[in-house]
């Protein structure tokens, strides 16, 4: 996608926020510029990576949810505050790249999978129909042979079409083992693959009775790992994580040590930050498919920034995130709009959900306006919590009708301006009030 349509896509979803849209459009388009280009300079070719700034709920983190459904690339999430330094119990910074890797291994072999849909499927009619027609004895004469084939094409006919889906049969399936976890060290993991394969475990049949509809299904995963070439799976969806992965790092935040925090209490966050750089600046780390490069894996960082600044972080991890995108707080306006506007809005998701019971609600323009209004409202008189607001509002405004949607079964429900009013007026006025229940 070029930078416009990526924006163009962001913009159904996330209102405003244009600086941050495009920032991101350019680094995503410039992963498909790099690989364009000769391979001598493709390895000089660094991505610029992004450091997102904003108060809670303005979208920063919609923005990475978004881009990971429009993108063929590797792509994971992770919240930075569960990372802990080295030595200390959590998760090391390391597993990130690994879940990566996986994200991306598991990428490649979707799509391997679908452009071998046809074969896997051959596989399974053939299985199925085996069983229905077991094989005839060697020796038999060639017009029983041809006999024996004709019957067995129109039986996997007959299985395709779902004609024989509730007859039983016995089938073997492989008992599947349970992976080892992937938070754990790579060298451990082998351990434990290599003691799985010793004893064998891994290839231990086991015999089940089901309807031929259940096992086209059961037969998938055996149908896979028949079909599709693993060690090729393995290969590419380590290349590609390392060409053209993307790690979004949440609550960067949360690991800078505010200036006012001298006694610097939790050395762990200072030791997230050090385990960070040589990862964002380019190191090598062991995963169970092999070595990864991180030197052109993009790194997106979002944070609130609310107890501390970007200037808290430690200067060598300022410098990894050259380009720096603030996104701006929602105004009255901008929380109209995401209740009108957006392509999944929390107004179209009530209605659906209340739809179901056969409630129809509507709203009035007024009570929209009000809504934001009073959203706006409370954000300011309280912590400014973003878009997050308009779900505690709406919930509020809608509660007892969703409580008695029985009474309001094959009626229509409008919701005005008063409505609005006497549900939140006096809620977004009390600030006391407001900062336990809004």
């Amino acid at each position: 996608m070029t930078p416009k349509e990526i924006v163009a896509y962001l913009d159904e979803y996330i209102i405003g926020q244009k600086e941050a849209k495009k920032s991101v459009a350019i680094a995503l388009r410039n992963r498909y510029r790099r690989l364009q280009l000769k391979a001598e300079i493709q390895e000089e070719v660094t991505p610029k990576n992004i450091l997102m700034i904003g108060s809670t709920g303005v979208g920063k983190t919609e923005i990475a949810r978004r881009m990971a459904k429009i993108m063929g690339l590797p792509f994971v999430k992770v919240e930075a505050s569960k990372y802990t330094e080295v030595g200390f119990v959590g998760r090391d910074v390391e597993s990130m790249v690994r879940d990566l890797v996986l994200a991306s291994v598991n990428l490649v072999e979707n799509e391997h999978r679908e452009k071998s849909k046809q074969k896997i499927e051959d596989f399974i009619l053939e299985k199925i129909a085996q069983k229905l027609l077991p094989p005839l004895p060697s020796g038999v004469s060639d017009s029983k042979k041809q006999e024996y084939e004709n019957s067995f094409e129109k039986m996997k006919k007959k299985i395709k079409d779902g004609e024989v889906d509730n007859l039983k049969i016995e089938i073997e399936i492989n008992r599947k083992m349970m992976s080892p976890d992937s938070g754990m060290p790579p060298e451990i993991i082998n351990v434990q693959e290599s003691i799985i394969k010793v004893l064998n475990r891994e290839q231990e049949k086991i015999k089940k009775e089901m309807t031929i509809k259940e096992a086209k299904e059961v037969l998938k995963q055996d149908a896979s790992e028949a079909v599709l070439d693993n060690e090729a799976i393995k290969f590419e969806g380590l290349q590609r994580a390392q060409e053209a992965g993307v790690i979004f790092i949440d609550e960067i935040d949360k690991v800078a040590v505010s200036s006012k925090d001298s006694s610097r209490q939790d050395p762990s966050k200072e030791g997230v930050q050090r385990d960070l750089l040589p990862i964002v600046e380019g190191s090598v780390v062991n995963t169970k498919y092999g070595q990864i490069k991180t030197d052109h894996i993009l790194f997106i960082a979002a944070g609130a920034f609310h107890l501390s600044k970007p200037s808290d972080l430690i200067p060598e991890l300022q410098g990894r995130f050259p380009l720096r995108v603030e996104l701006n707080s929602l105004d009255e306006e901008a929380m109209y709009q995401i209740l009108t506007q957006t392509k999944s809005s929390i107004i179209r998701q009530y209605q659906a959900l209340l739809k179901t019971e056969d409630v129809t609600i509507e709203f009035d323009e007024n009570s929209l306006r009000e809504l934001a209004r009073l959203s706006y409202n409370a954000n300011q008189k309280t912590e400014d919590i973003g878009a997050r607001r308009l779900h505690t509002t709406l919930e509020r405004v809608i509660e007892d009708i969703s409580f008695n949607a029985d009474e309001y079964q094959n009626q229509t429900v409008r919701i005005t301006k008063e409505l609005v009013n006497e549900k939140l007026q006096d809620l977004v006025e009390n600030v006391d009030l407001a900062r336990y229940i809004l």
